[in-house]
């Protein structure tokens, strides 16, 4: 297989730690890529021109980190996605949250770098609001005691919250 990655992407720091969880690292091929730059190689496997983007053993392109971190689970040796039930629905929650962070986080990330608008001021604030208040869900109910595909997406999510806004406070 190979994996289309940046190293700074927290979505493919997501789908690196799931490949490490169920046994599969060693399988991938990493492809350092510049997504911003559409490089064609990316593109033959991925219109959206986005990492992480991992084409499996058969050719088939999968992108989004969810749809790789799924199929990584079902060839490895993990379970990341619980069966059916409430264990299940807390996973996938917490995937949602840490997902949405990073989604969140990287459109601040970006807009930072750009001239400052009330518009684009109010929405990098809308996502800081975004960050701080699903802070305070997983604090009111911190993660532990399951490796699975919540806890590996929220640690990514703080772990990039670290990298690029040490200094801010989400609070």
């Amino acid at each position: 297989m190979k994996l289309y990655y940046s190293a700074t992407s927290p979505y493919v720091r997501k789908v690196v730690a799931s490949a490490m969880a169920v046994g599969l690292e060693g399988r991938i091929t990493r492809i350092e890529t510049n997504p911003h730059t559409s490089p064609p190689g990316l593109l033959a496997d991925n219109p959206l021109s986005k990492v992480p983007c991992l084409v499996t053993d058969d050719g088939l392109a999968l992108f989004g980190s969810p749809v790789i971190c799924e199929y990584l689970d079902a060839i490895g040796e993990g379970a990341l996605f619980p069966a059916p039930g409430p264990l299940r629905w807390r996973a996938l929650k917490l995937q949602a949250i840490g997902d949405g962070m990073m989604d969140a986080a990287v459109m601040r990330r970006m807009e930072q770098g750009r001239p400052a608008e009330d518009a684009r001021t109010a929405n990098m604030d809308r996502q800081a609001a975004a960050v701080a208040r699903s802070l305070d869900v997983l604090e009111a109910a911190v993660p532990a005691g399951h490796l699975d595909i919540g806890t590996i997406t929220v640690a990514c999510a703080l772990g990039y919250l670290d990298f690029r806004f040490e200094q801010i406070d989400w609070r």
